[in-house]
């Protein structure tokens, strides 16, 4: 019996080991939407989930974020948010520990509900922070439609993963932010050269130019870059 006990053991640290491998294998020198999708597919492979979200902490306005999910929820992406603290994922963020529920999750009173997310009435719960050096910058969240006790092995495995891919996801926001600034500043710059030409043509001043472009604008259902662009393709064309 002891024997039997010893390699079911055994088999479990071999399977803990191999997805470790894989999370520390596959996660790093990816960019965040990539990294995120990895993070969810391995998540929801070790726990057997019935959905997986994921929330990156934007640390400007101190609120968690929904980035990615198992379930299709394109039109929520980036859009559903919570303060650290609030509901179980805001809680888990503020002070850095898993929570699992095995059933009736929605009935613990730090839940928050969400109207347009099925997953507010799944009955089961884990929840593990996302870690880096400085603390955590995210949070996993794994539900289950059903009731599911969650094994020692699925917390403290979730909770690795957690820790293992805090760095790269670290390094994805750094880099998804110098992606940012840099097209911030590339639009800033067309926008100026249009500016200019229109300034130029109708003898207006500045802000009266940057009027014309947003009346473009909204006017062609278009941004400003494109109008903007628009103007600069014409003046090259004369």
């Amino acid at each position: 019996m002891k024997t039997n006990k010893k390699n079911i053991r055994t088999e479990e640290l071999k399977r803990e080991l191999n997805f470790l491998y894989r999370v520390a294998r596959t996660v790093h020198s990816l960019e965040i939407d990539e990294l995120l999708k990895e993070i969810v597919r391995i998540a929801s492979e070790v726990t057997e989930a019935d959905s997986c979200l994921i929330y990156v902490i934007d640390f400007k306005k101190q609120e968690l974020v929904l980035r990615a999910s198992k379930n299709p929820h394109s039109d929520l992406l980036h859009k559903i948010t919570m303060k650290i603290g609030e509901g179980i994922t805001g809680w888990v963020a503020q002070e850095n520990k898993p929570v699992a529920i095995s059933s009736g999750a929605s009935n613990d009173n730090r839940f928050k509900f969400f109207k347009r997310l099925p997953e507010d009435w799944f009955e089961a719960f884990l929840s593990v922070p996302i870690v880096n050096k400085k603390g955590v910058i995210g949070v996993i969240n794994i539900q289950h439609k059903k009731r599911h006790s969650h094994s020692k092995m699925e917390i403290n495995l979730l909770s690795a993963i957690g820790k293992l891919v805090g760095g790269a996801l670290d390094n994805a926001i750094l880099i998804e932010e110098s992606l940012a600034l840099k097209e911030a500043l590339e639009m800033r710059k067309i926008i100026e050269r249009a500016k200019g030409i229109l300034m130029k043509k109708k003898g207006v001043g500045e802000e009266e130019a940057y009027s014309a472009l947003q009346k473009q604008s909204m006017d062609m259902r278009k941004s400003l870059k494109e109008i903007a662009e628009a103007i600069i393709l014409a003046e090259k064309m004369i």
